[in-house]
């Protein structure tokens, strides 16, 4: 469905999700051109730039689809979007938000929004050294 401008909705671009066939190898690469490793679990992981860009790498298995992760910035408007798209929105191990929908050509596309809590777990981890 779309807004009366007949914008579905509007984001950020926040990263992309690339499929790996070996995500230890992968990620060194990426810390080797000056990512760092955000969130790791054996079926993704998440590397930011300097910048704030993300690049999710997704190993065979990984229940997540390649596709464009685009951030909104309130909750309501993640909300709002999943209710005209007709989707769930789904909380995650790393307590973002998000959920997935039909880009363009039929491409994936996540809306994600990063909550408080997110921004928490992330503090705690790097404190911890994880």
């Amino acid at each position: 469905m779309q807004e009366p401008n007949g914008t579905r909705f509007q984001g950020a671009v926040d990263h992309i999700a690339i499929h790996t066939e070996d995500l230890g190898r992968d990620v060194e690469a990426y810390k080797q051109m000056g990512f760092r490793v955000e969130t790791l679990y054996e079926d993704w992981a998440m590397m930011r730039d300097r910048a704030g860009f993300g690049i999710a790498l997704l190993p065979s298995g990984s229940k997540h689809p390649p596709h464009l992760g685009l951030r909104v910035e309130t909750r309501e408007a993640l909300e709002e979007a999943a209710r005209r798209e007709n989707h769930p929105v789904k909380e995650h191990r790393d307590a973002s938000l998000s959920f997935y929908t039909k880009g363009v050509g039929g491409s994936v596309v996540e809306l994600v929004y990063y909550p408080p809590e997110f921004h928490e777990r992330l503090a705690e981890s790097a404190k911890s050294g994880d």
